[in-house]
């Protein structure tokens, strides 16, 4: 089973913010999820 340190869920542009934060603030591993 793979971990991931952020579940991002929603792809649009806040979502994607999120996601690019997350890594920014040394996240190794972030999904998103599309709904």
């Amino acid at each position: 089973m793979k971990s991931y340190d952020v579940v991002v869920i929603g792809g649009g542009s806040a979502g994607i913010a999120a996601a690019i934060e997350a890594y920014r603030s040394g996240c190794d591993s972030v999904i998103i999820l599309e709904r």
